[in-house]
């Protein structure tokens, strides 16, 4: 008994009382998805705060309860602080608590999320439980700085014949998809995705499809498509649906862009495609309007270029001493009446490295993909080719450009020379060559011999109609008997004499059999 009494005597005595301050705020006023708060004098620049109607209990107990609504500080005013709310927005009403959370807003991200759908906050959205071993990492970071970057010498191959061959895309690059409405930009994008199945998995970028403002049955049927074709093995969607409040819509690329960090980090490549940043805009437009923020140019924001920009500047190629990883970036850009001068495009083409600009002409005209290679650019150029797209594609634009050019002329004109009938034929023939179905990407090494076809001379005694059913036949008779020389390709990148003699060996067989 009396050493019992002894020990508490004694952790009485050891007994030092902790105190531990917090500071809670109070709703002032709520509305439209934002609430002005009261009494957070030290809080920050874009930390998390929670809303909580209990008011003699922690911040960790606050936590503890399910759901948590959040919100994001963005203003802070001379008396009192605007935050926008993450989540339900009926729970927030005046005289609620508010506690400060002390930390940037951050999400869950690691390894185990591939394969999944997760909304804004890193939360599944599909159904298949909780996504275990993750680290939580802010959404916003700053971009790596010159001298840990390495030049984009490596090519991201998007399957696409045209893309590949004329615009080529290196990885760790960032090339924006810019067209009107129904032009089929998403569809590069997920033809770009399907087609990493053909890479060899040592290589295979893992991919991160972030939908901005979509229909939820658009992302429903996505993912379907990707899982049929196994291409959800290796990919992630992040999900902020029409639905979704404009605050999530506005944070989903940032969601994206560290999930795609943290692979970079881990030295492994990564492709992040924004889909779209029109949509992320205006819901950041209509955000700001709504936090009492001065409109500018098109009632956008005057931040609005460095919000694209700080997002965009995060895709790099690392140097070897930061372990060589890359985050590719693919933006989506809506335009009306293919209006490229208007202030978004503009923006979003003076922070890329090239953009593909899809026209809604030669979409009806049946161009499928609907490039047009006037105006589409890829400012890294042939150094994000392999030798052997480089040796094929040398010519193509060149030859595409001019049969434009002549294709108009040709409207005016009655009568014309040999030399320029020849060059619209020619013209004719490599359109439908770069013609390609959607949802049918095809591997590099098929890519460089059907080129290599159409340059050479190959389908000139077709006509231009019929070029299309038979380069369907030529990718046929290559998988059944030139297995060899597209072997050949692929390990070497290149079409050294060894390589050409058998592609051309090949080539020869084919037109001697379909004649």
């Amino acid at each position: 008994m009396e050493s019992i009494l002894k020990r508490i005597e004694e952790e009485i005595e050891s007994f030092a009382p902790v105190s531990k301050s917090e500071e809670i705020g109070t709703v002032r006023t709520v509305g439209d998805g934002v609430a002005d708060i009261d009494g957070l004098h030290n809080a920050m620049l874009n930390e998390v705060v929670i809303f909580d109607d209990v008011y003699d209990r922690t911040l960790e107990d606050a936590l503890q309860d399910a759901p948590v609504t959040y919100g994001l500080i963005l203003n802070l005013e001379e008396d009192s602080v605007r935050v926008v709310i993450l989540g339900n927005v009926e729970r927030v009403h005046e005289g609620m608590l508010v506690r400060r959370g002390g930390r940037l807003l951050s999400i869950p991200v690691g390894n185990e999320m591939v394969g999944r759908v997760v909304n804004t906050l890193g939360e599944p959205v599909d159904g298949r439980g909780v996504i275990k071993e993750t680290v939580m990492k802010p959404i916003e970071r700053k971009s790596y700085g010159v001298i840990d970057r390495a030049p984009v010498d490596a090519p991201l191959h998007t399957g696409i014949k045209a893309i590949d061959a004329m615009v080529p895309i290196g990885r760790g690059q960032r090339e924006l998809i810019i067209g009107d409405r129904g032009t089929g930009k998403t569809t590069i994008a997920i033809d770009t995705i399907l087609n990493q199945k053909n890479e060899p998995e040592s290589t295979r970028p893992i991919c991160i499809y972030v939908a901005i403002g979509q229909k939820e049955s658009k992302t429903a049927k996505l993912v379907a498509l990707l899982s049929q074709h196994g291409a959800m093995e290796y990919t992630i969607v992040v999900t902020a649906p029409a639905s979704s409040s404009a605050a999530l819509q506005f944070l989903a690329p940032f969601t994206g862009a560290v999930i795609g960090e943290h692979f970079m980090d881990a030295g492994k490549d990564a492709l992040v495609i924004y889909d779209d940043l029109s949509k992320q805009a205006v819901a950041y437009r209509q955000m700001s309007l709504l936090l009492r923020r001065p409109p500018g140019r098109e009632a956008y924001p005057g931040d609005i270029f460095y919000l694209h920009s700080r997002l965009l500047e995060r895709s790099a190629k690392l140097s070897k001493e930061k372990g060589g990883g890359s985050l590719t970036a693919l933006p989506i850009i809506e335009t009306q009446e293919s209006d490229v001068s208007a202030y978004i495009p503009t923006n979003v083409i003076s922070i890329t490295d090239g953009q593909i600009f899809l026209q809604t002409d030669l979409f009806n005209k049946g161009m499928r993909p609907a490039i047009d290679v006037g105006i589409s650019v890829s400012r890294v150029g042939s150094a994000a080719q392999t030798k052997a797209m480089k040796k094929v594609s040398g010519k193509i634009k060149l030859e595409l450009a001019q049969f434009r050019e002549l294709e108009a002329f040709m409207q005016f004109a009655s009568d014309l020379d040999a030399d320029t009938k020849a060059r619209i034929e020619s013209g004719r023939r490599i359109t439908e060559v770069l013609k390609q179905k959607n949802g049918a990407p095809i591997p590099f090494e098929m890519a460089v011999a059907i080129l290599f076809a159409a340059v050479n001379g190959y389908f000139s005694n077709y006509e231009y109609a019929k070029v299309g059913t038979t380069q369907q036949k030529l990718q046929e008779f290559l998988l059944r008997e030139g297995k060899d020389a597209l072997e050949a390709i692929r390990e070497s990148k290149n079409l050294d004499e060894e390589t050409e003699k058998k592609l051309r060996a090949v080539l020869d067989a084919f037109v001697e059999r379909i004649k």
